[in-house]
């Protein structure tokens, strides 16, 4: 995060793929580092103040990202003496239990500043204004830093008025909201009198999920999904219906950014046959910066399309199939297939390049945008969270028939691959439609559900997936767990768990566990594998490297689990 006046630098660095980080300042002219506040700190959510020497930051104070608190430091001061401005207790005006996540926002112009306190699993993405999963918002003037225990904070919206993204202008909060609108729409709130029931729409919902909003100039750009797509809008500030601006590719926002002074704003946008482009937005359409150098892969050759696999309760679920342009449909083609299918997070369109090897050898590569994801919203979300879990296991098996119906490939060719959560459909596919799969590839998963309360980040997902203090939560756990499904003399397939020794999300128990367990159980002969990253965590922080044999691995292992089906 870059300072005000351009001077400083602020970057969270982790060691060994860990995510707890330390927060390093770099001197923008020289490369140097200033300072660095030491770890514990995990996304900092780091705000800048307009005087460009002191920001806040959160952090996580103990284990089990429990009584996590945001705090002050000025630059040059020691970082065990940053002023506490967040934390339970603190303030009477917020009230915190020990799970919560208080984050401190400082908008880059006006007079107030916000507090976002998250009750879910999810901190914010890309921990700014975005992605925000069962949050409260407060507004108080910036004033009230000087005193953050007398600061008079005032509420804006609680859990039930569904806030997942906000931007701010000088006197203006515009919040996204799930509420009365099970695909978002974005209302507008005066900071000065910060009452939600004199609220204004002023995006209304549609068929597309609003995702976020940002503050351009006068006038406000709105992001949409649109079943995994992004779309772009752009309305006046002072009202007016929100205009499409036309996309160069359909793909996918993934990052985007605007500058508090000046009306324009960048957008990273990519496909999954595109490789990403940096556009400027000017208040009237979007235009190529040339700042991002061309991928020197040729996907020219290479096919995406979405199609609509009919789930078993009749609902559509999107399906995008990427592939050689010239592949046929005999049934017999190598095919991956996977899908995450949690916490709203949708499925975007990426480039990968080093599938291209993939699609020569007449590889397919399907992703299901499942329920539990964010592909319409939170109301697909929802159809897949908690005790509708299953709905996530389901879908992805009924993709995956859906695949092998249209002569993509066959069971003997066709594999599962899931990432984290993704090891909720893959995990629970495996265990329920064993003879469906040549392979599962499960990286840093969660199967073993029933247990995933008492680990370090086990407490904030209570909300995503129950908890087994309660009868409803240990039904919903059980349903999704895959080690209890395992069954003795069962012909699984072939099977590769990965973990990261340092992974602080799914700790590695979990995928040993579940790989003991099928060695012990598997009547097939196939192989049952763990791969264990020994300076590696949950993926977000791996080297190049790491990534690249981690995918030799993968489709290694694919591989010859195609040809021992055969």
């Amino acid at each position: 995060m870059p300072s005000p006046d351009g001077r400083h630098v602020a970057c969270a660095v982790s060691a060994s793929g860990s995510e707890d980080s330390s927060i390093h300042v770099i001197d923008a002219d020289s490369g140097a580092l200033r300072e660095t506040i030491p770890p514990t700190t995990r996304f900092a959510f780091l705000s800048w103040l307009e005087d460009s020497r002191s920001f806040v930051y959160h952090r996580y104070v103990k284990r089990h990202r429990l009584d996590s608190r945001s705090l002050l430091h000025q630059l040059g001061a020691d970082p065990a003496q940053d002023t506490v401005v967040l934390a339970r207790g603190l303030n009477p005006h917020v009230e915190l239990t020990p799970r919560d996540r208080p984050f401190l926002v400082v908008p880059p112009h006006g007079e107030w500043m916000l507090a976002i306190v998250s009750h879910g699993a999810l901190s914010p993405w890309p921990w700014t204004s975005e992605q925000l999963s069962d949050c409260t918002v407060y507004v108080a003037p910036r004033a009230g830093l000087a005193d953050p225990a007398a600061c008079p904070w005032r509420l804006v919206a609680g859990v039930a008025d569904g806030v997942t993204a906000f931007a701010t202008s000088h006197d203006t909060l515009y919040l996204v909201s799930h509420r009365d609108a099970p695909r978002s729409h974005v209302l507008a709130v005066p900071l000065a009198v910060p009452d939600l029931s004199r609220a204004r729409v002023v995006v209304p919902a549609g068929e597309r999920a609003v995702e976020a909003v940002r503050v351009v100039g006068d006038r406000l750009l709105v992001r949409d999904l649109d079943g995994g797509v992004s779309r772009v809008r752009h309305a006046p500030l002072s009202g007016g219906e929100p205009a499409d601006l036309p996309m160069p590719v359909d793909g996918a926002i993934l990052e985007w950014t605007t500058h508090p002074a000046r009306p324009e704003a960048l957008l990273l946008v990519a496909g999954w046959t595109d490789a990403p482009r940096l556009y400027r937005y000017d208040g009237q359409s979007l235009q190529d910066t040339g700042l991002a150098p061309r991928s020197p892969v040729d996907f020219g050759e290479v096919h995406a399309r979405t199609l609509h696999a009919p789930a078993r309760d009749g609902t559509p679920i999107p399906l995008t199939v990427i592939h050689h342009k010239d592949l046929e449909l005999d049934g017999d083609n190598p095919a991956v297939l996977t899908g995450y299918g949690s916490h709203g997070i949708p499925d975007l369109p990426e480039f990968h390049p080093e599938l291209l090897a993939w699609y020569e050898l007449g590889g397919v590569y399907a992703v299901a945008h499942l329920r539990g994801g964010g592909a319409y919203g939170r109301e697909w979300h929802e159809a897949g969270r908690g005790e509708r879990k299953e709905a996530t296991i389901t879908d992805f098996i009924d993709c995956a028939e859906h695949l092998i119906a249209l002569g993509y490939t066959r069971p003997g060719r066709l594999a599962g691959q899931g990432v984290s959560g993704g090891g909720i459909p893959t995990g629970g596919a495996l265990v329920r439609r064993p003879e469906l799969w040549a392979a599962m590839a499960i990286q840093v998963p969660t199967v073993n559900a029933t247990r995933n309360e008492f680990t370090e980040s086990g407490p904030i997902n209570v909300p995503e997936f129950g908890s087994v203090n309660t009868e409803e939560g240990l039904r919903a756990l059980l349903i999704i767990d895959a080690y209890l499904r395992v069954g003795d003399g069962v012909p699984y397939p072939a099977v590769l768990l990965t973990t990261g020794l340092h992974d602080a999300r799914v700790p590695p128990w979990q995928p040993a566990k579940l790989a003991a367990r099928l060695q012990a159980a598997t009547a097939s002969g196939r192989p049952v594998l763990l791969r264990v990253e020994e300076h590696g965590g949950h993926g977000a922080g791996s080297t190049r490297d790491q990534e690249h044999a981690l995918l030799a691995d993968v489709l290694a292992f694919l591989l010859h689990a195609f040809e021992a089906s055969r």
